[in-house]
């Protein structure tokens, strides 16, 4: 059978306005605003951001964008020294002819011609919907079709087919997916009835790797492994979750984009945090800004990589511009996603406390008592990036009754934890554009978190309205399917292992279910707070920001 094609008219209209809106309100604008400039040569546009003074300005080149061109900041001629000469800047020559430039128009001229140059080098049109696509495949010659107009046909390993479009719907996170796809794409294509299904496997392994969202179009049905932690959290261990709001902002909930501020006390807030997205259904599409290291830990750190997270090594130096370009993408994200920053920077801990009250001390700032001093320039440049894009803040402030410690060591062993977790949503107009604005805000609400804080120590309640969002099936339902259909093979081969009778295959066995289980309990002892990041304690004090 075949699977035609649906809504390919609407959806090049609404690829086509993703474009325009990148293109005139997205990366011009934010790269402006972090003082950045846009690269004068004709056909190129790049957004550029170099560091502050500096003047001779390089168009670097790198994934398909930047001409390598050498430009003056001043003039935007060609680098030279000594002053700029006037006759030579738009300003200077047209004055000379009697014409008045409009500057921003100009700009808009020059970085729309850009981008449609961009697109010209680095798509082709589909030869079905003509919707641009990349020309850069995979390894394998074969053509990449986005979705909408890919036609799978069915040949008699129906079964197989099948399991692969649920891979394909949710594999962007599976440790084991692009494995299962690269084999069966090789399956498939031994056969010509079946070409045309390892030509839409093999676009789904490139996408994969690119974990593109804008050409997947998965949004809302990503995160396998932050469903698998999130089904341990709500179904294994049955873990409660009262939500503290106002019932007048409960209803806006997963369906706006917002920037998700929450304290750093426990070692499993990051997943009722997870938790807290699944309820409203934006679990796929959750972002966070991470410390780097995590990134190379083996399957959480690759699924983040796959997830788009934002990483940082918490050096604004090296951060400046990796963070900046990350958050830019986040302005086309097609789904309502929710970005999360913990802004203390690092787990709480009663020595790295000291230390930060001993800096809130010398900058005169008021001291905090349940959280550390907020690092301002991180959440500063956030709201700088996605402000028209992201509608509110969530401030959040998580806590366990009866004065519970959990551990994700806790939540395997099946332990029933007590969370309570109060949201404050707060329109983005309200967070001043201003950097040094920006700060003075976040300090002022990191006071009232902690005022918060106090009153639920006191009373065990917070001021809001408490509900329990309900909970979905997908987690359990997803989690079964998997488990189904990866350790069907492994009790196979164990049985085998076990008819063969061999002493050293069974050994062999053992022992690597042992380094198994000892690598899963290294990457818990990773969410232990006595084993946490030093970052902040003596011997890694930094100025805060």
């Amino acid at each position: 059978m075949k699977l035609s094609s649906l809504g390919r008219v609407g959806q090049k209209e609404k690829f086509e306005g993703k474009y325009n809106r990148y293109q005139r309100y997205g990366a011009e604008e934010c790269v402006l605003q972090m003082g950045g400039v846009l690269c004068p040569t004709p056909g190129c546009g790049a957004g550029l951001l170099p560091e502050p003074g500096l003047r001779r300005i390089l168009c670097e080149p790198g994934n398909g964008i930047g001409c390598g061109s050498v430009f003056c900041r001043e003039c935007k001629e060609e680098f030279h020294e000594g002053e700029c000469n006037s006759l030579l800047s738009p300003q200077g020559a047209m004055a000379q002819k009697g014409y008045v430039v409009d500057e921003h128009a100009a700009m808009q001229a020059r970085w729309e011609e850009a981008s449609r140059e961009t697109i010209k080098k680095t798509t082709k049109p589909c030869p079905n919907c003509n919707i641009p696509v990349e020309k850069n495949g995979v390894s394998v010659e074969v053509p990449v079709l986005p979705l909408p107009c890919s036609e799978l046909e069915l040949g008699g390993d129906t079964f197989i087919v099948l399991t692969l479009q649920f891979i394909v719907a949710d594999a962007c996170f599976s440790q084991t997916a692009v494995i299962l796809l690269t084999l069966l794409y090789k399956h498939f294509a031994m056969t010509e009835s079946n070409r045309s299904s390892a030509m839409h496997f093999a676009s789904k392994i490139h996408d994969l790797k690119k974990c593109d969202a804008d050409s997947l179009q998965i949004g809302k049905k990503d995160g396998k492994k932050a469903i698998e932690m999130v089904m341990l959290l709500e179904w294994w261990s049955g873990t409660d979750c009262t939500l503290y709001t106002d019932p007048a902002s409960y209803h806006k909930y997963g369906k706006e984009n917002a920037i998700v501020i929450l304290n750093h006390n426990f070692e499993i807030d990051f997943l009722c945090g997870w938790n807290f997205c699944e309820r409203f259904g934006v679990l796929g599409s959750s972002k966070v800004l991470a410390k780097k290291e995590l990134s190379y830990m083996p399957i959480i750190g690759w699924m983040w990589y796959f997830l788009e997270i934002v990483f940082c090594k918490r050096k604004w130096e090296e951060d400046r511009k990796t963070v900046v370009q990350k958050l830019l993408n986040l302005r086309d994200y097609p789904e309502n996603f929710w970005f999360l920053i913990h802004c203390e920077g690092t787990r709480f801990t009663e020595q790295k406390h000291q230390i930060s009250m001993q800096v809130a001390e010398a900058k005169g700032l008021p001291k905090l008592k349940y959280h550390l001093l907020p690092r301002t320039k991180g959440f500063a440049v956030t709201v700088q990036c996605l402000r028209n894009v992201v509608s509110a803040v969530y401030d959040s402030t998580l806590n366990f009754r009866n004065n519970e410690n959990p551990t994700l060591l806790g939540v395997l062993n099946g332990k029933k934890y007590h969370a309570d977790l109060y949201v404050r949503r707060i329109p983005l107009e309200d967070v001043p554009e201003d950097e040094q604005e920006c700060s003075t805000w976040l300090h002022k609400l990191y006071q009232e978190k902690d005022a918060f804080q106090e009153e639920y120590y006191r009373t065990g309640t917070y001021p809001a309205v408490p509900t329990v969002p309900p909970r979905r099936p997908w987690t359990l339902l997803n989690w079964l399917f998997w488990a189904l259909l990866l350790l069907y093979p492994l009790f196979k081969l164990l049985i085998n292992m076990i008819n063969s009778g061999s002493s050293l295959t069974l050994a062999s066995f053992a022992f690597v279910i042992i380094i198994a289980s000892v690598g899963v309990r290294w990457m818990i002892g990773v969410t232990e707070i006595n084993k946490g990041s030093t970052y902040g304690n003596n011997d890694n004090k930094q100025k805060q920001k």
